[in-house]
């Protein structure tokens, strides 16, 4: 739990920039990345948003591509199934695998690298913003756009309730450790359904206090969110506008250009 991604993001020089600009920035790769007939759009969002995490936003590259890592098992898994079950015509290679005959075509390939670049787009934009910009921050965001309070509440009593399952979690999984509750597979198997157990019954515990404390502290119903005033610098304004006519042009000229 030492370092999870709000970490990074209050440590980070951008949390201090206006976060509507950061959010209008993902939206538009999102959206764009998304839109795009070719994967030569996202991966240029990908590599760019991925710059300003590392350059910008001072996250160390050895955190940042193993978080980026994480999810390629399930995103390389969906690129080899795409292109060896979808798309027709000729195809470039084949092979025979018990009797059934595999093979890549051109237009399974370039649904697979779009897929691809689809994907390696969108988390780059979405872990810029995680990141950047901590989580209570994007609370107060929402909050100035109307949604409903008790719509905000309960997601912060989530987002509030998942480090409270960890702390649990980790306390109790350490004690069993010093206790050999790990030693081997048996073992660790009535370990981890006791663990299951204690988790439920300590949180509720937990969620007790946190409740008694709030009560104490006032708590009428409703959270109190402070949003800080932060303009735009021009500097800020000019190199957003630039990315914006990077992406668009890169957007229009490769609109019918194919990778393969």
């Amino acid at each position: 739990m030492a370092h999870i991604l709000d970490d990074y993001a209050v440590l980070s020089p951008l949390r201090y920039k206006n976060n509507w600009l950061k959010i209008a920035i993902v939206t538009f790769g999102l959206l764009a990345g998304v839109s795009s007939n070719s994967p030569l759009v996202p991966f240029l969002i990908a590599i760019c948003m991925s710059f300003a995490t590392l350059y910008f936003a001072k996250v160390p590259a050895s955190f940042y591509f193993r978080i980026l890592a994480a999810p390629a098992g399930f995103v390389i898994v969906s690129v080899v199934i795409i292109a060896f079950f979808f798309g027709e015509g000729a195809k470039l290679f084949s092979f025979d695998v018990f009797g059934l005959t595999l093979g890549v075509s051109k237009a399974g390939l370039d649904m697979a690298l779009l897929v691809f670049a689809r994907t390696l787009g969108g988390m780059s934009c979405l872990f810029f913003l995680s990141l950047t910009t901590p989580m209570i921050e994007l609370f107060s965001v929402l909050k100035a756009t109307k949604l409903p309070d008790s719509f905000l509440e309960i997601a912060m009593m989530m987002y509030r309730y998942i480090f409270v399952f960890l702390d649990v979690a980790v306390g109790v999984k350490y004690a069993q450790s010093v206790r050999l509750g790990y030693k081997d597979f048996k073992t660790s198997f009535r370990s981890m359904v006791m663990l299951g157990t204690n988790l439920f019954i300590r949180s509720w515990e937990q969620g007790e206090k946190i409740y008694v404390s709030m009560n104490a502290r006032c708590y009428d119903g409703k959270l109190i969110l402070l949003d800080d005033k932060r303009p735009v610098e021009m500097p800020e304004l000019m190199l957003t506008l630039a990315y914006f006519a990077l992406v668009v042009l890169t957007f229009y000229f490769t609109r019918t250009v194919s990778v393969l």
